[in-house]
């Protein structure tokens, strides 16, 4: 962080914004304050006309709702309407045309209703004003979607408020009452409603919709959905919504129905309002930031791109990419001296450095080929005891064997000198030699080696496992007891892709404790005599191969014995 505020570009940077930032900030904060002024002044004065219109729209709803009661209470024709026509034909007759007649004359008393209606749940059927809508196809649309509700739920819309009813093609506001076996209601279009709004000054793209209490749109949906406008509600006076073009969206809700009042002003007609010298101050602003920024462009192109350039490159040095070079590009005649000398200083140091690597790289082949050749005296020399005492008793068929398996043991040792081996080869000569101790230790030691298809040509380290399995037997093979070894070699699944697991796992006591811990510490426990030096040539060989990504592990089973765990990557990198 130290270099980076150390660096060129940022005290540049810091000296122009010095300067300039504080002069714009003053700007950009008062021509902020300034549109957030208007803005709310706009919304204030647009929510008091929403909220006048919804009081105006409430009282006739109100009112709407005075004379239905009483229609409900004190017109004793509702009684014969209800009754079943089949068995009071004339005074049903009667009833319907004495409540048609009533209806019709109530509906030129409330203007602001579109019709209303009653409806016998008995005979199944619908009266209706027909002094609304401008032809009968209309008409008959409102009547079906009505006779459709009746038939429906006509309950949920039977509450004390008026409901929004959503027909084929339009809405309306509808309230119903139920009076015995009778339905009484009224139906108000929803753009009548929305006639007075339009006298409000909303811009001219501005709009005054009707939503349901969900907000869902009951008017105006193709201009909600072509600029992406997204209703909610707030607690703040306005909100800002829109994607295309914002507005200023303020709402007012109904105390008698489910239904809201939404008013949408664009905003940049209102910021068509502010006075001259907001536009000044705005201007001067953005012709400040244009001068950082085209001040910034010159400076990037002529000192911090080059500056840069060369960093970077110096960056992927440190890292080790000596290939890095730097371009000849026109730029000043201090940058191309500087990068003309870079690329000669890269070209010399890679070439000592691959020097070095490759006298490193001999030395490491050196050790490795010193360790593969490693050979246990003690097993050569109890080997050839093996056959002295076979001889002495001319057990000529097990003299005959045991030399064929000293033969491909020794022919196996002599030839690793490569760094890998195919793993079906490792594991074939690891069972050569416990062959060769089945021999030493008869009816003790037994064992078990199995391998799946996929990792047979799969190449490791020679000599890997038939230490493991040497150590094996030098510690854990008693002449008092059986012991059975068995090695699983297998592919399986890594946090880096596959792997191959080799499971070396026997049936003795397993590792003493001590000996577990510092294995598990990573000690080195090479003692005078040579012990232990099996597992330390192994972990040495395999830091030099894979570096870190080969891991060997050592542990106990309960009841079971020891466990050792290799696991190898795919290949060398």
């Amino acid at each position: 962080m130290f270099a980076y505020f150390n660096s060129l570009r940022f005290k540049m940077f810091a000296g122009v914004l010095f300067i300039i930032v504080p002069l714009v900030t003053v700007l950009i904060v008062n021509n902020i304050y300034s549109v957030e002024v208007v803005r709310n002044q706009v919304a204030q004065s647009n929510k008091n006309l929403l909220s006048l219109y919804m009081n105006e729209i409430d009282r006739n709803l109100n009112d709407v709702d005075k004379h239905l009661f009483d229609f409900t209470e004190k017109d004793t024709d509702l009684i014969g309407f209800q009754k079943p026509a089949e068995n009071n034909g004339s005074t049903y007759m009667l009833s319907k045309l004495r409540l048609f007649n009533t209806i019709s004359a109530d509906i030129s008393a409330y203007r602001s209703v579109d019709l209303f209606f009653a409806y016998s749940i008995t005979n199944d059927e619908l009266i209706m004003t027909q002094q609304f809508g401008s032809s009968f196809q209309e008409r008959d649309a409102i009547k079906q979607e009505l006779l459709r509700m009746l038939h429906g739920q006509p309950e949920t819309f039977s509450g004390p408020d008026w409901h929004v009813l959503q027909g084929k093609n339009n809405y309306g506001l509808l309230r119903l009452i139920r009076s015995g076996e009778v339905y009484v209601g009224a139906w108000v279009n929803s753009e009548k409603l929305m006639i007075p709004l339009n006298l409000i000054d909303l811009g001219q793209s501005g709009a005054a919709l009707l939503t349901t209490d969900e907000l869902k749109p009951i008017s105006q949906r193709e201009m909600i959905k072509r600029e992406g406008i997204k209703l909610e509600v707030s607690s703040e006076p306005y909100i800002i919504t829109g994607n295309k073009r914002t507005y200023l969206m303020m709402g007012e809700s109904s105390d008698k129905g489910d239904f809201k009042l939404i008013a949408l002003i664009p905003d940049d007609a209102i910021q068509q309002k502010l006075p001259f010298l907001q536009r000044v101050s705005s201007f001067i602003s953005i012709g400040a930031l244009v001068f950082l920024f085209l001040f910034l462009f010159l400076m990037r192109r002529v000192i911090l791109l080059p500056m840069k350039q060369l960093v970077i490159a110096m960056r992927k040095t440190r890292d080790g990419n000596w290939n890095t070079r730097l371009n000849q590009t026109n730029t000043s005649t201090e940058f191309e001296i500087v990068n003309e000398t870079f690329n000669r200083m890269i070209s010399e140091i890679h070439h000592l450095k691959i020097n070095v690597y490759e006298e490193k790289l001999n030395h490491q082949k050196s050790e490795l080929q010193l360790l593969q050749l490693q050979i246990n005296p003690h097993f050569f020399l109890n080997s050839l005891n093996i056959i002295y005492n076979l001889a002495t008793v001319k057990d000529f068929k097990l003299i005959q064997e045991m030399s064929k398996c000293l033969v491909v043991y020794f022919r196996y040792m002599f030839r690793t000198n490569n760094y890998l081996v195919p793993l079906k080869d490792e594991l074939l000569h690891t069972a050569n030699y416990l062959r060769i101790q089945q021999l030493r230790f008869p009816d003790i030691l037994t064992y078990r080696i199995d391998m799946t298809d996929e990792v047979k040509e799969v190449e490791i380290p020679p000599l890997v496992i038939q230490t493991i399995v040497e150590n094996t037997i030098k510690h854990a093979v008693d002449v008092d007891h059986a012991i059975e070894i068995g090695i699983l070699a297998e592919l399986e699944e890594t946090s880096g892709g596959h792997a191959i697991g080799i499971t070396i796992r026997d049936s003795g006591s397993g590792f003493p404790e001590e000996v577990l811990r510092s294995l598990h510490a990573g000690e080195e426990r090479i003692s005078e005599e040579g012990e232990h030096v099996g597992i330390w040539n192994i972990k040495r060989r395999l830091r030099l191969l894979y570096q870190s990504e080969a891991k060997i592990t050592f542990a106990n089973e309960a009841g079971k014995g020891a466990v050792v765990r290799i696991t190898l990557p795919l290949s060398i990198r």
